[in-house]
């Protein structure tokens, strides 16, 4: 039996590779590398917004809120005690044409339900002992599932060619993939994810194993895995972007929508850590202003803190001003912080929303 390239394989989905952030981080001066990369990010920007229609279809469904320590969310910056803040885990349906037709992509699909296995979370709602219901009612409270999000706009399972994620924290992927002989819930799906992502997530060390969901890739058939090598172009308007730091192998989605490029990753956790001298976090306009800092690092894990910074960078770069805020950036977090009575003292200066761009059929 042949096996297929990785070129063969991107091809036969009509996936382009991107050549604009090639050599951009080879530098040894970190300063020069980070103005590289700026450049490279404008200039993708401007081909992206001219060469490229809006996708068919954009939609953000809220999934769960959770838990997250305000040291790794506002890494550094923060001068609020609250030792926890609210951070929204969201779901994006992205329906868009290709070379191949009209696809449909899922990005950051959670299984809410399995994936509460990753230790740290389990080691949370565990901690009340026979009260952990209640508890978790209070701290995890669940909105949507991704079932119910498909069903409420029309789309069907069998629908989805592909799910991603920006990295594979607590996610456990066998539900929509399948694994073994149990069928996925998606039949026709196939993951996207950089290879570097894949590698490390099946070799973790002890810093990243408090994040990852146990056995949440067993079994998963490699046919149904796409691995990347860097930036791709999926289809008209929507791209996937190297954005390491917070993991080895993060990308970021990029999405040409009416209101310009919509830019989603777990790397900041608002859109204040993309504009913190515009922040009203208590602390965080000083902390940047006195350290120079132009972004706030969700940090967690810290894998690579240079290149998440520069990330980061790269993110706000290629999805330009929001037009609702010209403070901020067009940047929506695929877990964003949120306001919660439970933890005061943490509110977002700026936040999205709700968003649907476009129409399903």
């Amino acid at each position: 039996m042949k096996t297929e390239t990785t070129s063969q394989i991107l091809e036969e989905h009509a996936i382009k590779n991107v050549s604009h952030f090639q050599g951009t981080r080879a530098d040894a001066s970190p300063q020069s590398r980070l103005e590289n990369v700026r450049r490279a990010s404008l200039n993708f920007r401007e081909e992206l917004l001219s060469n490229s229609k809006s996708v068919k279809y954009y939609k953000t469904v809220d999934l769960v809120r959770v838990p997250y320590p305000t040291k790794y969310g506002l890494l550094n910056a923060s001068t609020v005690i609250t030792p926890y803040m609210h951070i929204l885990n969201r779901l994006f349906i992205v329906r868009y044409q290709s070379d191949s037709g009209l696809k449909t992509l899922l990005f950051s699909p959670s299984d809410i339900y399995n994936n509460v296995e990753t230790p740290f979370f389990k080691r949370l709602s565990t901690m009340a002992g026979p009260f952990s219901s209640y508890l978790n009612s209070f701290l995890a409270p669940v909105i949507s599932t991704v079932e119910d999000a498909l069903k409420a706009v029309g789309i069907k399972p069998e629908e989805i060619d592909f799910i991603s994620y920006d990295h594979l924290h607590t996610q456990d992927i066998r539900k929509w993939l399948g694994s073994k002989s149990k069928p996925g819930y998606f039949p026709n799906a196939k993951l996207l994810v950089m290879r570097q992502e894949w590698e490390s997530a099946h070799a973790l060390l002890p810093p990243q194993q408090d994040w990852y969901c146990p056995n949440g890739l067993d079994g998963v058939p490699m046919e149904k895995v796409i691995l990347l090598d860097s930036d791709v172009i999926l289809g008209d308007g929507v791209a996937l972007v190297t954005s390491q730091g917070h993991t080895e192998g993060n990308h970021s989605l990029v999405v040409h929508t009416d209101e310009g490029l919509l830019v989603s990753s777990e790397n900041g956790v608002s859109p204040d850590c993309y504009s913190p001298t515009h922040s009203a976090i208590p602390g965080v306009k000083d902390y940047a202003e006195k350290t120079g800092m132009e972004v706030i690092l969700n940090g967690n894990t810290l894998e690579a803190g240079l290149d998440q910074y520069i990330s980061m960078v790269k993110e706000k770069t290629i999805a330009g001003p929001s037009k609702r805020n010209p403070d901020f950036y067009n940047v929506v977090p695929s877990s964003e912080l949120t306001p919660y009575w439970g933890f005061p003292g943490l509110e977002p200066t700026f936040t999205f929303g709700p968003l649907e761009f476009g129409s399903v059929r």
